[in-house]
């Protein structure tokens, strides 16, 4: 379900959600995203349809400001993983 890009991108920037590292292998990466139901979307437009989805009110949020959030991680490839901590 994760490729290894998004995998890495996890890895890498793990800290930015959680005190501590929770992985430290992409095996490890992958069943941690796998147990929280991470998701990876296409594009920021996606990223506020999930938030919304979720029932967090994104009404005047700017895209900039959306990315910024703790649980959006920039693949790097036009892609975001969300991860709900």
């Amino acid at each position: 379900m994760y490729d290894e890009k998004v995998l890495k991108c996890f890895l890498d920037n793990q800290l930015q959600l959680y005190p501590e590292p929770v992985a430290h292998t992409l095996e490890e990466a992958e069943d941690f995203l796998e147990e929280c139901l991470a998701v990876v979307v296409n594009s920021v437009d996606e990223v506020l349809e999930f938030f919304e989805e979720e029932g967090i009110d994104v009404e005047g949020i700017d895209d900039d400001s959306i990315l910024e959030a703790d649980e959006v991680f920039d693949v790097g490839d036009g892609r975001y993983l969300i991860v709900e901590g």
